[in-house]
């Protein structure tokens, strides 16, 4: 059976380092334990290790099976802490944002076998998915490298993940977009129709939130000479071709280069430098979050396990 660590019994350090993320402790630390209530619901044992005869302590590896960037290390060790408390020891974990190679130990684990198994899945879970989401977002910085451009994350997130998974972004070199409604106003293409044109709608939206940060996206250059007209600072460009993206830049300087472009929409890793090159501020990649493919780490005990119990877990 798994300890369910309390929140007020987590260390310091590990609840100082989530808040140092821009994360959320208690928040983090509920989803951990939801994610074991989906595995051993009502407070249910786990059925394979329950059944197995007492088998001592050991020691195990974390490490990358691929090249990239990993994030969620610190959820993972919580995971582990939630799960056998001061019978888990991790040491030797590496820094989010940290770029990897097959093979190398991202952190170490020495606990009791059989709860080190029954955490092992969800604590890779919150690191690979994250990891992922890192490494995604390091293959466009890396292409934009040179351009001038950042690469944005959307809310495009997955329900209950998006503070995680914003905080992956950062890691892997990106830049957040709004995490909310309420943040920032977003003028999208139905607003417009709505309101019976984009500038329409940019005005609405201004007059409803003083002192609110307020972005527009247009479908075509007259559109944003338009919202250019009117004032607003933050336009997202809408699935243009290079050419028009470059004229828009060459507009948006000749109008005193006072709003920030964003290109969006259909955009591809293999075409980020050429969108860089246009001159845009930003590219917003949707594909970050939605759509990212885990990053391969593995649990692996280094030889056979001993009778001995670890050491209380008086490091990290």
């Amino acid at each position: 059976m798994i300890v369910r660590t309390p929140y007020g019994d987590l260390r310091p350090a590990l609840v100082d380092e989530l808040a140092a993320a821009g994360l959320d402790p208690r928040a983090v630390y509920e989803h951990v334990a939801q994610a074991f209530e989906e595995d051993l619901p009502g407070g249910a044992e786990d059925a394979t290790s329950a059944a197995m005869p007492d088998m001592g302590g050991a020691v195990a590896d974390i490490g990358a099976r691929e090249q990239g960037v990993v994030a969620g290390l610190a959820i993972a060790e919580l995971a582990f802490v939630y799960a056998l408390g001061d019978a888990v020891a991790i040491t030797g974990r590496i820094a989010d944002g940290s770029r990897v190679e097959p093979g190398e130990v991202v952190m170490t684990v020495a606990g009791p076998v059989k709860g080190v198994l029954t955490a092992e899945r969800t604590a890779l879970n919150f690191a690979s998915h994250l990891s992922g989401v890192a490494t995604a977002t390091s293959r466009w910085v890396d292409a934009l490298e040179g351009t001038g451009a950042q690469v944005l994350d959307t809310r495009k997130t997955l329900p209950g993940w998006r503070a995680l998974q914003k905080y992956a972004v950062r890691c892997g070199g990106g830049v957040n977009h709004r995490f909310s409604l309420v943040d920032r106003a977003m003028v999208k293409d139905n607003h417009a129709v709505a309101a019976g044109g984009v500038v329409a709608a940019y005005r609405s939206v201004v007059a409803a939130n003083p002192g609110l940060r307020v972005e527009v996206e247009v479908m075509d250059l007259d559109e944003l000479r338009a919202v250019l007209d009117a004032g607003c600072t933050e336009i997202l460009l809408d699935n243009m071709s290079d050419d028009e993206m470059a004229e828009a830049v060459r507009i948006n300087r000749e109008a005193g280069g006072r709003a920030t472009l964003e290109a969006s929409g259909g955009l591809t890793l293999e075409r980020a430098k050429e969108v860089g090159a246009t001159g845009v501020d930003f590219i917003s990649v949707g594909a970050l979050t939605h759509s990212v493919v885990v990053f391969d780490l593995g649990l692996d005990f280094r030889s056979q396990v001993s009778s001995a119990p670890p050491a209380p877990n008086a490091a990290r």
